[in-house]
């Protein structure tokens, strides 16, 4: 066992540290910088997606937007955590607002994006499912810096495994473990933006009201429920009967209506569609 062990890849030799940058008592951790790359380079992209016919709100919208994003992703997140998964921080204030501790969900970032959009949408008279529908293909850059920013964490870690690529990870025993934070970070991050990329820009997809967030929540429940089968379940759930099983995990629960939500959007998309005229760009699209 010990042989086996130490045969694998030990994550305290990888020479990660989760603090990225330290100026004397202030540090600068990369999980921060995760949420701040995937909104800079998201709110890059989502330019580079209106530039094109028949987008659904003008740069300025855009602007907005991502103010209101930023709000509806770490409100959503930690509410999200604080009811999924720690509902104490909610009786708790003090321990609620301490970000820095961790503890954000992603379900509970999609819901509070989700409300930021129907915010704008509502305030500016836009479409909100189109509007959604760009957001959706700029999200899985945030997903995948996040996951990554996780194993650089050494937190989240998967099951005991005995793949070549197995990690020691500290603090979770001598059992080699998945990296299943590199697994997210590829299918939700890498693999779900090629397919949003592919159908924005070489389908009509676009025009199809509905169509590319219900790829993308499709998408995202289906590999976060594969995934979770590699993960070691959260904590407060692994003594639960029923949640502590593989298969029936907080997180694969929680895309149960993702992966609903997803196939009813992409089934009824073509009966959204509409003649769409453009609020930035100068094509008319049937």
């Amino acid at each position: 066992m010990l042989t086996a062990v130490a045969e694998h890849i030990q994550f305290s030799q990888l020479g990660l540290h989760p603090v990225a940058l330290k100026l004397g008592p202030l540090e600068i951790k990369w999980y921060s910088l995760a949420y701040i790359a995937g909104i800079l380079v998201g709110w890059w992209y989502l330019l580079k997606l209106l530039a094109q016919p028949g987008a659904p709100m003008s740069r300025r919208h855009a602007d907005d937007l991502v103010f209101y994003a930023t709000l509806g992703i770490i409100l959503g997140g930690r509410i999200g955590y604080a009811v999924f998964y720690q509902p104490e921080l909610l009786i708790n204030p003090l321990q609620f607002v301490q970000l820095w501790q961790g503890g954000m969900s992603l379900h509970g970032g999609v819901i509070g994006t989700t409300v930021a959009i129907l915010w704008l949408a509502r305030k500016n008279g836009l479409n909100w499912l189109r509007v959604h529908d760009y957001v959706a293909c700029c999200a899985p850059f945030g997903l995948c810096f996040g996951r990554l920013a996780n194993f650089v964490n050494g937190e989240l870690w998967g099951r005991p495994g005995d793949v070549p690529w197995a990690m020691v990870f500290p603090g979770a025993g001598s059992a080699a473990r998945h990296p299943s934070q590199l697994y997210e970070a590829g299918l939700e991050g890498l693999v779900l933006f090629g397919i949003l990329f592919y159908l924005f820009w070489r389908t009509k997809a676009r025009y199809d009201p509905g169509k590319l967030v219900g790829v993308f929540l499709l998408g995202y429940g289906g590999f976060r429920y594969f995934v979770e089968f590699f993960r070691e379940p959260d904590r407060q759930y692994l003594d639960n009967p029923i949640l502590g099983t593989p298969g029936l995990h907080m997180g694969q629960l929680l895309c149960l209506p993702m992966i609903a939500g997803g196939v009813y959007l992409i089934a009824t998309a073509k009966k959204r569609r509409e003649r769409v005229e453009p609020i930035a760009g100068s094509e008319s699209v049937a």
